[in-house]
């Protein structure tokens, strides 16, 4: 899900209702623009884990179900 360009809130907004249709097994890209740090604790309290990286000022982050291993797997695949 490309958020870049997106005034705030949307890009939280955004995230977190997409979040609410990720099934097992699935993971959730985020492009961003900055470091969404006001996800992230929002993402614990929801029982999600993610991964974060910062590569050329496009922020990447990879958001599944805690203790969801298929998905773990596949998103850091992806990454690699």
């Amino acid at each position: 899900m490309d958020l870049r360009g997106l005034e705030q809130p949307e890009p939280l907004l955004r995230a977190l209702a997409a979040l609410g249709e990720l099934a097992n097994g699935e993971y959730l890209h985020l492009l961003s623009n900055r470091d969404p740090v006001l996800l992230y604790p929002m993402l614990a309290q929801q029982g999600f884990v993610c991964n974060s990286r910062n590569c050329a000022g496009v922020v990447h982050v990879l958001i599944w179900h805690a203790g969801d291993s298929t998905a773990e797997q596949a998103s850091l695949a992806s990454i690699t």
